[in-house]
């Protein structure tokens, strides 16, 4: 089936999330915020056009079987881990926690777009940091992305910035897998990212998401 879409989520991925680095550390406590603003920027279109395609290809498709379509492809994409953060260094846990949070982010829109919502469309940033665990319910999630988009200036130096967002980054990660690994990614994070490297793994997390995702996105569902 046509995968045109998704092509596209990992053809551009590297550039759009070497463009978005540059934002999170200029806005690491937002970090999660401008990544789901940019994921929808980014990713929505690709998912919506996506989701087009496959049901003219295949008019008897019904919206679970482009899901389970979407889910497969983007929970092994998770498997594979951050190969489009080719960054080294000090930032290398950012680019990485990033990435697999990327990937979360195209596997939720696509799921939207299975389901007949918009994928660009702004709500959709809002369902991204609940279905993340980001934030608990959606007004707090629309009041934190309202906030990001009106930040300005930068912080502090970049040793500051790059924990700063690598922390808020690995929090959604950190709560998918469970409070104990929240506390080992927390002592663990910086400067080393072996345990981003197994956040990245986590496809069982991936997983569990795209069944919330489904659940959610099935026609009489609303997020809170």
């Amino acid at each position: 089936m046509g995968s045109t879409g998704s092509t596209a989520v990992g053809r551009t991925g590297g550039l759009e999330l070497a463009v978005l680095r540059v934002r999170l550390l200029a806005h690491p406590g937002f970090a999660p915020e401008l990544l789901a603003l940019a994921a929808v920027e980014g990713i929505g279109p690709g998912a919506r056009e996506w989701a087009r395609g496959l049901r003219e290809a295949y008019p008897d498709a019904g919206p679970d079987g482009l899901a389970r379509l979407a889910t497969r492809r983007f929970v092994r994409w998770a498997g594979v881990g951050g190969a489009t953060a080719a960054v080294a260094g000090l930032f290398a846990p950012v680019a990485e926690l990033a990435a697999v949070l990327w990937t979360q982010s195209a596997l939720v829109l696509h799921l939207a777009a299975a389901y007949g919502r918009d994928p660009a469309h702004p709500d959709r940033a809002v369902e991204l940091l609940v279905l993340t665990q980001v934030h608990p319910d959606a007004d707090s999630a629309r009041s934190a992305l309202d906030a990001a988009r009106a930040a300005d200036g930068p912080g502090d130096g970049p040793w500051p910035r790059a924990a700063e967002a690598a922390w808020r980054l690995a929090a959604p990660l950190a709560a998918q897998a469970g409070g104990w690994a929240a506390l080992r990614l927390a002592a663990r994070l910086l400067p080393g990212a072996a345990v981003v490297a197994a956040a990245l793994g986590d496809v069982a997390a991936t997983d569990r998401l795209a069944v919330r995702a489904m659940a959610a996105y099935r026609p009489g569902r609303a997020l809170g």
